[in-house]
C-alpha cells in the first residue's frame, strides 16, 4: 500500500543568543590532495550560505599541518574563521597539539571565544583531565588562553550531564557530537543537548549543538551502519533554532564522505580509498545547503528568513533497503529508513506539491515558509521521481531526479541519498 505523508513546521520565533556563530566540521584528512584554490572554493561556498567557519577535524601531526597553512591563508584573505577540533580517537602527544595551536594562533582567521582561542575535539575523555588541564596551562605559559569545548563522545545518556564539569573541571564548554538517533527506529530529542548545554551553563566556554543531515557508513563491514535520517535535515535545525537555542551551530559535516553526511561538493580529488567512492560518487548533497541557508539565518537573526525564490529540495535513496547486493555489507538499523522520496518545500506562498514515481502520485499543499512530503518508492524496477511546484491549477516549475531507484541489480549496498532541487 502506498504511503503518503507530510510534516509542517513550527514558525516560531528563535531567541538570539550571544555571538551565535555556525561553523562545519571539516575533514582535513581528506585535504592531502588540496591547493590553496581548493580552500578558497570551499571557504566561498560556505560563506554564501552563511557559515562563518571550518572546525577542522584534524587527526595527526601530518602532512594536514601542512595543508592548515593554505587553509589560513585562505581565510584570512576572506574573512573566514578557523578553530580546531582534534580527533582524539587517534593517539597524539601533547607537545604536538600545543604546536599546532601556537602556530596559528594570532592569526585574523582563529576563531576567539570572548578573547580565548576556541579547541574542540572528537572524544578525548580517555586522556583523562590532567591532561587537559596541562594542555591548557602549557599554552597559557606561552601567552594563549584557550577555550576548551570538547566532544567528549562517551557522554550522550542525560544521566552523565551531572558529573562532566566535576570529572573535567578543566573545560570550558561542551560540543555535543550526537546528532543523529542511537540505533533506534525513531526521531532524535533534545534531552541530550538540554543536559549539557545546562551542565556547562556556568562556564565561560560555549554550548556547541551538531546538526547533521545524515548518517551511513559502508568500510568497516560488520561495523557499518545507517541511522533514522528521513527527515533529519529539516527537524534537527528546527530543534536549534525553537528549542536548543546553543551558542555556536556545528554542521556535521562538510566533506566526511565516508559517514555521508556531507553538505559540501564532492572533490574529484580527494582520495576516498577503495570502498566509500562505490556509495559516494555521483550522491551529490549540494541541495542541502539551500536548507541550510535557511535556517543559519534563522538560527543567527532569531526570525524564519523571508523566502522569495518557491523551491523544493528532494532526497532518495537508488535502493529499497530490502534489496540484497552482491558486495558491502548490509549495516546495522537496515530496516529503518523508510523507502522514500522526501520533499521539503521552501514556498513564499501556497502551493502544491506532487511528488511522482511510477504508480506512485502524492500531492500536498504547502507554505508558506516550510513543508515537508515523502512518496513511497513504487513496486515497479527502474523509476525515477517526478517533483512539481503547481500555483493556481498551473506548474510552475518541475524536474526529474537524477537516479533511478532500481528494485534489482545492486552490486554495494548503499544507503546514501541523491539530493536535488527545483525552483521557480
Amino acid at each position: 500500500m502506498q504511503k503518503f505523508f507530510f510534516f509542517l513546521t513550527c514558525a516560531a520565533l528563535a531567541r538570539v543568543a550571544n555571538a551565535q556563530s555556525v561553523f562545519a566540521h571539516f575533514m582535513a584528512q581528506n585535504s592531502y590532495s588540496y591547493a590553496e584554490s581548493d580552500w578558497t572554493n570551499d571557504m566561498t561556498t560556505a560563506q554564501n550560505i552563511g557559515i562563518n567557519g571550518f572546525a577542522l577535524n584534524i587527526v595527526a601531526n601530518d602532512y594536514e599541518v601542512d595543508r592548515i597553512v593554505d587553509a589560513y591563508a585562505a581565510a584570512e584573505s576572506l574573512g573566514f574563521k578557523l578553530f580546531y577540533s582534534f580527533d582524539m580517537s587517534y593517539t597524539w602527544q601533547q607537545s604536538d597539539m600545543v604546536n599546532i595551536v601556537a602556530n596559528h594562533s594570532s592569526s585574523p582567521s582563529t576563531f576567539l571565544w570572548k578573547n580565548a582561542i576556541l579547541v574542540s575535539t572528537y572524544s578525548g575523555e580517555s586522556y583523562g583531565e590532567d591532561f587537559w588541564a596541562s594542555f591548557k596551562s602549557t599554552l597559557q605559559s606561552q601567552g594563549i588562553d584557550i577555550a576548551l569545548a570538547p566532544a567528549f563522545t562517551t557522554y550522550r545518556d542525560t544521566s552523565d550531564a551531572a558529573s562532566l564539569v566535576s570529572t573535567f573541571p578543566s573545560i570550558d564548554g561542551f560540543f555535543n557530537w550526537w546528532s543523529w538517533p542511537a540505533d533506534v527506529d525513531a526521531n532524535l530529542t533534545t534531552a541530550t543537548d538540554l543536559a549539557y548545554q545546562a551542565a556547562v551553563s556556568s562556564l565561560s566556554g560555549p554550548y556547541i549543538m551538531s546538526v547533521s543531515p545524515w548518517q551511513f557508513k559502508n568500510i568497516d563491514g560488520a561495523g557499518d551502519w545507517v541511522e533514522y535520517s528521513d527527515t533529519l535535515w529539516n527537524y534537527r535545525w528546527q530543534q536549534a533554532v525553537n528549542d536548543v537555542k546553543p551558542d555556536i551551530v556545528e554542521i556535521v559535516t562538510w566533506n566526511d564522505y565516508g559517514e555521508s553526511h556531507y553538505i559540501g561538493d564532492i572533490n574529484p580529488n580527494v582520495d576516498l580509498g577503495t570502498q566509500a567512492p562505490l556509495y559516494v560518487d555521483g550522491f551529490v548533497h549540494a541541495a542541502w545547503r539551500d536548507v541550510a541557508q535557511y535556517y543559519i539565518s534563522w538560527f543567527k537573526t532569531g526570525s524564519a528568513p523571508i523566502i522569495t525564490t518557491d523551491k523544493v529540495v528532494f532526497w532518495y535513496r537508488a535502493w529499497p533497503k530490502a534489496i540484497t547486493c552482491s558486495t558491502g555489507s548490509l549495516p546495522r538499523n537496515a530496516a529503518y529508513p523508510e523507502d522514500a522520496v522526501f520533499a521539503l518545500a521552501m514556498l513564499k506562498d501556497t502551493a502544491t506539491i506532487t511528488l511522482a514515481m511510477g504508480s506512485n502520485t502524492g500531492t500536498f499543499t504547502a507554505g508558506p515558509g516550510i513543508t515537508m512530503g515523502s512518496v513511497s518508492f513504487p513496486p515497479e524496477d527502474s523509476q525515477i521521481p517526478y517533483i512539481a511546484i503547481s500555483i493556481d491549477g498551473t506548474t510552475v516549475a518541475d524536474t526529474h531526479g537524477s537516479m533511478y531507484v532500481n528494485q534489482n541489480g545492486c552490486t554495494y549496498y548503499n544507503f546514501n541519498p541523491f539530493v536535488g532541487s527545483v525552483s521557480e
